[in-house]
């Protein structure tokens, strides 16, 4: 699975245990409700993180995990857990070399000559 969005947050890394560390990296993802999605990457994953800042476009390869727990009182709890295990930086799409841009939709008028009765041979 994949996750797209802008860097809001790359923290620190952590030791939890002696043998054990984490680092989170919170995506916002750009669509018309956009979410922050936290995602943690761990022990060696944790340096893929060094050369991302705050603002960068990317696209992060996740893995979803999830795992039960039984609490003291015999209470069965389950969590769930976004890891990343790689992330590319995204590049704003450059133009053709001697291509000029395309001009936005506004640019174009609506089709004036058109007639519905008339009929084509095209089969679709």
């Amino acid at each position: 699975m994949e996750v797209t969005g802008k860097i809001r947050v790359v923290g620190a890394e952590q030791q939890v245990t002696a043998t054990f560390k984490k680092r989170e990296l919170v995506v916002t993802t750009e669509e018309q409700y956009p979410q922050y999605i936290s995602i943690n990457f761990v022990q060696d994953k944790c340096d893929l993180l060094n050369n991302y800042a705050v603002g960068d476009a990317v696209k992060v390869s996740i893995n979803l995990r999830g795992r039960e727990w039984v609490n003291p009182q015999g209470e069965t709890k389950y969590f769930n857990d976004i890891q990343g295990w790689r992330v590319e930086k995204l590049q704003a799409e450059a133009p053709v070399a001697g291509m000029p841009p395309m001009p936005p939709a506004e640019a174009f008028a609506p089709a004036t000559n058109f007639n519905e009765e008339e009929h084509d041979d095209l089969p679709f």
